[in-house]
């Protein structure tokens, strides 16, 4: 567990967790660079302890890890955090990439990947908002937008809370921006590459399968499923749009 000295202010905190001590110190030096506080870990048992005392914004977890590997950290880590979660895998099957997701990762980067390209993907994650625990209002005087209603769905964007039947549902901040970009123009049919741009930016480069792993995610959260889409419709050659409920 080694911290990697930052460099003058920081405006967001990193954790990278790699067993690979030059990756990990090489990426660590691209987000120092950006203006990151920047936390180095080379297991998942020192990762946990020091994203329990840093609150890192982000993590940069590699999912092969010895011991308690990547899925493990991150299964342990949404217990406690919403930070974004970017797991490093130098297993390009899907199945690797689905678990991953599965617990609560955000994106992922296969292995060899270029760490300018993933410092940019951390920068525009951190731009989307986060979930405000203190109920402190946003910089903009407006008055809120009230919550989108659809049947029994009820998406506050102010708040970054769903509630299904009145029951709070338990949505990362990436399915949550999935969903609220969905109910932004519920009558719109959204390809994959829509939902990236609105939701990771217009910049993000990867598989854009990421976003059908995602929606499953958010259907099984509102008591969807493949069958039954209340909530989250596929559009068969076009990708998804929101239903009545």
């Amino acid at each position: 567990m080694t911290p990697a000295p930052a460099a003058g202010p920081a405006a967001h905190r990193a954790l990278v967790v790699d067993d690979e001590e030059p990756l990990a110190r090489l990426v660590a030096g691209y987000l120092e660079r950006d203006g990151f506080e920047v936390h180095v870990a080379f297991d998942g048992l020192d990762a946990l302890e020091l994203a329990r005392s840093v609150d890192p914004d982000v993590v940069v977890l590699d999912l092969g890890l010895p011991g308690m590997d990547g899925v493990e950290v991150c299964r342990e880590l949404r217990t406690f955090s919403d930070c974004y979660v970017v797991m490093l895998t130098a297993r390009a099957d899907e199945v690797d990439t689905l678990i991953g997701l599965a617990v609560g990762a955000d994106d992922y980067v296969t292995k060899p990947f270029s760490p300018r390209e993933l410092t940019a993907r951390v920068g525009v994650m951190l731009r989307r908002p986060r979930r405000s625990t203190a109920g402190t209002p946003g910089p903009e005087s407006a008055p809120p937008a009230p919550p989108l209603v659809i049947g029994s769905v009820s998406i506050d964007t102010v708040a970054r809370e769903v509630h299904v039947d009145g029951t709070l549902a338990d949505l990362t901040r990436t399915e949550f921006d999935v969903l609220a970009a969905l109910a932004s123009r519920p009558h719109m049919a959204f390809s994959r590459r829509a939902l990236i741009e609105a939701v990771w930016g217009d910049h993000w480069v990867g598989d854009e399968h990421l976003v059908d792993v995602h929606v499953l995610h958010v259907r099984r959260k509102l008591g969807d499923t493949a069958e039954e889409q209340r909530f989250v419709r596929t559009v068969r050659g076009v990708g998804y749009r929101m239903g009545q409920g």
